[in-house]
This record gives C-alpha cells, sequence and structure tokens, in this order.
C-alpha cells in the first residue's frame, strides 16, 4: 500500500492543482475576451462575505471527509465535486455493504472506486438528461407543476435514507449531534451544509468518547 499511497499523493496533487488552474483560467479568459478587468477593490469587496464563510469550512471539509473518504477518494472527490449530496454517500454506503472500516486498506480502495464510479455515472447521467430532458424541464420544474416539491426535496431525501440506518444501529451516538444541530438550525435556520457537517462530527466525536468512558456504550 505504500506504492500506492505515494502515487495517489502525486497524482491527486497534479489534478489538483491542474482543476486550480483550470477554474481561475475561465474567469481570466473571460476578462481577457472581453477587454474587462475589474479592480482589486471591486473583487475583494465581492469576494470578502463568500471567503469569510467558505474558506473556513473549505479547510474544515478536507479534514472532516479525509478520515471517512481516504486520501485516494478525498482527491477524486474535490476535484469533481457534490461531495455532500454524492460522493459522500455512495462511498459511505459502498464500505458500508462490504462490512469494511474506513480507515483501512479495504476501505481505502474500495471508497476510491465508489467515488470514481459516481463520478462516471453522474457525467453521463447529466450528459444524457441534458440532452433528453432539456425540452421538458421547464415543465417539470415550473412553481405549478406537480412534481415542483419533489425537486426541492431530493438531497433531504437521499441524506435521510442514508442517515437512517445510522441512525438505527447506532442511535444513542446519534442523539447529541442531532440535538446540538436542531438547535443551530433553530437559532439560524440559513447555516450551510458545510458548516453543519463538520459541527456534526466533532459534537458525535465529544460527545461518544464521553459516553464511552462513562460506560453508557460499549
Amino acid at each position: 500500500m505504500e506504492n500506492y499511497n505515494n502515487k495517489t499523493h502525486i497524482y491527486g496533487r497534479f489534478w489538483v492543482i491542474t482543476a486550480l488552474v483550470f477554474f481561475l483560467l475561465i474567469p481570466l479568459t473571460i476578462s481577457a475576451h472581453f477587454n474587462a478587468f475589474p479592480g482589486a477593490e471591486v473583487v475583494f469587496k465581492g469576494l470578502a462575505p463568500i471567503a469569510l464563510l467558505f474558506y473556513p469550512t473549505a479547510v474544515i471539509e478536507v479534514f472532516t471527509y479525509t478520515p471517512m473518504l481516504g486520501p485516494g477518494a478525498t482527491y477524486l472527490a474535490f476535484v469533481t465535486g457534490n461531495i455532500n449530496n454524492l460522493k459522500l454517500p455512495c462511498a459511505l454506503s459502498a464500505m458500508e455493504s462490504a462490512k469494511v472500516n474506513a480507515n483501512s486498506d479495504e476501505g481505502e480502495i474500495l471508497s476510491t472506486i465508489a467515488v470514481a464510479a459516481s463520478s462516471i455515472t453522474t457525467t453521463v447521467i447529466i450528459a444524457v438528461g441534458v440532452v433528453a430532458f432539456a425540452p421538458f424541464l421547464p415543465y417539470l420544474t415550473a412553481e405549478d407543476s406537480v412534481l415542483a416539491p419533489a425537486f426541492q426535496q431530493v438531497v433531504p431525501a437521499l441524506f435521510g435514507a442514508l442517515g437512517m440506518s445510522y441512525i438505527a444501529k447506532h442511535f444513542k451516538i446519534s442523539i447529541v449531534p442531532i440535538a446540538v444541530i436542531c438547535l443551530m438550525l433553530l437559532f439560524k435556520g440559513d447555516l450551510a451544509v458545510g458548516v453543519l457537517i463538520p459541527v456534526g462530527v466533532i459534537v458525535a466525536l465529544l460527545s461518544t468518547h464521553i459516553m464511552f468512558k462513562k460506560g453508557w456504550i460499549k
């Protein structure tokens, strides 16, 4: 596994840096094409409120997701995106089905395969969906459509189905983090998922450690 991990980090860093360069090239190319380069003051003024939220969240997500996904899947997930909605649930579901731990060699390989399969499947489905459903999508997602409420509940349904299987197996561990997250949402209902998940993970770890020390769980 040492050789595998070394190559994973080499290729992972290369593609993360490559993706970052391409992301930055898009606005630069548009600015060059229209000869419209905003000043630094305008850029930082628009960036400041976004950076205050998403930059710390991005750092926290790396430390939160990496132990669950493993290095290979982490590199791949952060390059392809949509970790919360697709990549993480796919990896956790695959490891749960195979009954392997996230921090094991088997879990690392299986997680990488699951994220890769999810990325390929997502790309193919999106491509087919865009071509096939583009003429009908405005009618399906319109506010007066009977299917509109279903499109608004896709993510809650996905995480609800995935989370319920873990809650049912480890309900004692889930009580405290769920209660803390619910309290946070009561005070500020528009908190981002990128904030709620890391907080929930930290609270779950601390509360589980305390309950284990107290002998409430084994």
